[in-house]
């Protein structure tokens, strides 16, 4: 849930139990001060009755007169109120009535039952009407539910009112003020995304808030160690790589110059011991045969440790050379697998360490495929533009999902750690409907003017 929508509920249920709290008060209060109200209507006729009584008991008035509500019909009449008197001795008793609450019923029928439901609407007050220790009669005053229900929902209504208003006035704000300070949470969101993205250049600006200035500052002092981190990181292996490929250079220079030469003149004597000793020591022809074919299997061995370490058109010829002569090599090895090169653009504008990078994840995969895929097609696209350089290598195999994506095998590190090092993107994705999808991206190449 978002903090916004959050905020507002709890303000809202905070806001509904104050106001449901607030609402059993003034209800509360209204029966109360309705049952008050009733209790100083019985005082006040109690009095007017024992006034009675006394102007009756000095002569003064008729019999017929008590008890009188006459006076309190002319000065204090409520609607909706009975008054009673019940005479002890066999008097006169009296009851009047007023009528009822004029307005109609204003409040809906829920609110009449839940009220009658909490408080005892329509209720008596009984008192006595003594003079001198002499009881009289009883006083009773019944006051109708409908005037405290509306008196009820009146202030009920005016407080619903009230606070909706209030509730409502103050949500706004807070949505908009929330809305305000959470501002800046787009702008650190795309930060990071971008930042996860691969580009540690981006930095989150100062906010006015201190919270997020300090929350900003935090993050762009992390993508600064983060990216200085990077950067020693594939500094490093860019010079690993580089020792790596030098390494593999002087071994194919030695493979070349020193054992490929002993090799030959190792066979050249086995030739020539073959030829003389067919003349002079036959016996001693099919040995030196033998011998001169095991050098040509060690030949052999040599030019393709020689192409794995270092292909001898990759310095004179340059990648797509490189690449050709790497497909025409799988594919005369007579197996069912059909490789296939497509080369877009002009190679030669690349510098030496992606044209190598791009080379060694072409070896890899190919083997890999030969290895592992079972596929009968191989297609190798390798573009070329101004702005980037793509190789796409795609098969047609057994591979259906990618639970070795993430994989920590050596060949597919070698290739994550070459292509980060150059700051590129690696993927790993399936074919349809199988086969495995291999995408090497790098950023702009090195160039120069013709190459523009």
């Amino acid at each position: 849930m978002k903090l916004q929508r959050l905020l507002l509920l709890c303000i809202t249920l905070a806001g509904l139990t104050c106001w449901l709290a607030t609402v059993s008060y003034v209800l509360f209060s209204s029966h109360v001060r309705a049952e008050e109200d009733a209790q100083k209507l019985a005082v006040s006729l109690g009095k007017q009755l024992e006034g009675q009584l006394l102007l009756k008991k000095a002569g003064i008035g008729g019999i017929n007169d008590f008890p009188d509500f006459e006076w309190w019909k002319q000065t204090g009449l409520r609607p909706d109120v009975c008054v009673a008197y019940t005479a002890r001795d066999g008097g006169r008793s009296r009851r009047l009535c007023t009528g009822g609450w004029p307005y109609g019923d204003e409040w809906p029928l829920g609110f009449e039952r839940l009220y009658r439901a909490v408080f005892q609407a329509g209720h008596s007050v009984r008192r006595e009407v003594a003079i001198d220790g002499r009881v009289y009669g009883e006083l009773t005053v019944t006051a109708g539910a409908g005037l405290e229900l509306t008196q009820a929902w009146r202030e009920m209504r005016s407080l619903m009112l009230l606070s909706g208003v209030t509730l409502s006035v103050v949500c706004l704000l807070v949505y908009w003020s929330i809305s305000r300070a959470l501002r800046p949470v787009k702008t650190i969101v795309f930060c990071l995304q971008t930042m996860e993205a691969g580009d540690l250049n981006l930095r989150v600006p100062d906010f006015e808030l201190v919270e997020w200035r300090l929350i900003g500052s935090a993050i762009n002092r992390f993508a600064l160690s983060q990216q200085q981190l990077l950067a020693e990181r594939q500094s490093l292996v860019l010079r690993l790589i580089a020792l790596q490929e030098e390494e593999r250079r002087y071994l194919a220079r030695e493979l070349h110059d020193e054992f490929g030469q002993c090799l030959a003149a190792v066979n050249a004597v086995a030739s020539s011991i073959r030829f003389g000793a067919v003349e002079r020591c036959p016996e001693l022809a099919a040995e030196a045969e033998q011998i001169s074919q095991i050098t040509q299997r060690m030949l052999q061995t040599v030019r393709g440790l020689l192409g794995r370490l270092r292909p001898a058109e990759f310095d004179e010829l340059g990648l797509a050379s490189s690449l050709k002569g790497l497909i025409a090599a799988w594919n005369a090895r007579g197996s069912r697998t059909r490789h296939r090169l497509t080369i877009v653009g002009d190679s030669g504008c690349l510098s030496e360490s992606k044209a190598e990078a791009l080379f060694r994840i072409a070896q890899e995969c190919l083997t890999n495929i030969a290895k592992h895929a079972a596929a009968s097609e191989v297609e190798l696209c390798l573009t070329i533009t101004e702005s980037a350089v793509e190789l796409d290598i795609r098969d047609n195999g057994i591979a259906g999902k990618l639970p070795f994506a993430n994989a920590g095998g050596i060949g597919l590190l070698g290739m994550r750690e070459r292509v980060s090092a150059l700051r590129g993107r690696l993927d790993l994705r399936i074919g349809q409907p199988r086969g495995l999808i291999v995408n090497v991206v790098l950023p702009r190449i090195e160039s120069t003017g013709a190459c523009l």
